[in-house]
């Protein structure tokens, strides 16, 4: 078993709050220069750039988790992974279906960029990709579990675009594989305001849209290898593998 150093909730140019610093290329040397093993793409509402960054990434031995920071009709944010293409081009395919065609002012959210390795803009998308869906989070839950994916609420710690802010609660039906806090508190502090979610799996993330927050907080794996059915299994707390938060990184 090894520890695995992973931040599983990065932004790219695509978002439209996303610096324009953080291109596929950037991102990747960044997460290499502070010693990540895993990083997760979650632009808002769209998965575009997860691929070309799996592939830069695989070169510098960093393994990305592909998916997308979805966000639900109740303003609730969630972050969806999937392991393979397949999957994820069906998960896009839905994003951009339920998305509702509201155009971005750009003055006002950001440019919202496809890029490629050598940084030239392939094209821009024109919805916003910060609207809610027009779905729920369950249905958005039930998507993703169909599809194989891990589904697990954003910051939900935070005041805004968390399921406790929004809901007020995490309903005990929603199939969660974990729950993500942000930099702003620990694993502790917040079970110790919401002692009914204390058996659930936590994960911390940078939420990363500039590219200097890259692995500013991260989430440590016990794994066999750096894959997604390992990640699956120590979110689970299966066969040995298990989560750690604020440590530091030894094998």
């Amino acid at each position: 078993m090894h520890v695995f150093r992973a931040d599983l909730h990065t932004h790219t140019v695509l978002s439209p709050c996303g610096d324009l610093e953080m291109s596929p290329v950037n991102i990747v040397r960044k997460a290499k220069e502070c010693g990540l093993d895993i990083l997760g793409i979650t632009d808002h509402n769209s998965t575009l750039h997860a691929p070309l960054i799996k592939e830069l990434a695989a070169k510098e031995g960093i393994m990305v988790v592909m998916g997308a920071e979805v966000t639900s009709k109740e303003e609730v944010h969630c972050l969806c992974f999937f392991e393979r293409e397949k999957e994820l081009q069906l998960f896009q395919f839905y994003l951009d279906k339920q998305l509702p065609t509201i155009p971005n002012n750009v003055k006002f959210f950001g440019e919202q960029l496809v890029v490629n390795e050598r940084e030239e803009i392939l094209y821009e998308i024109e919805p916003l990709l910060i609207t809610g869906l027009n779905q729920s989070m369950e249905e958005i839950e039930q998507k993703v579990h169909e599809l194989n994916g891990l589904f697990i609420p954003a910051h939900i710690n935070k005041m805004t675009n968390s399921v406790i802010s929004q809901l007020g609660f995490l309903p005990p039906d929603l199939k969660v594989d974990a729950l993500e806090i942000s930099m702003h508190t620990t694993k502790e502090e917040f079970v110790k305001k919401n002692n009914y979610l204390k058996e659930y799996s936590f994960i911390q993330s940078s939420d990363a849209h500039y590219i200097d927050s890259i692995g500013n907080v991260c989430t440590y794996f016990l794994l066999k290898e750096a894959s997604f059915s390992e990640i699956r299994k120590a979110l689970k707390g299966e066969e040995g593998r298990s989560i750690e938060l604020n440590k530091t990184k030894k094998e």
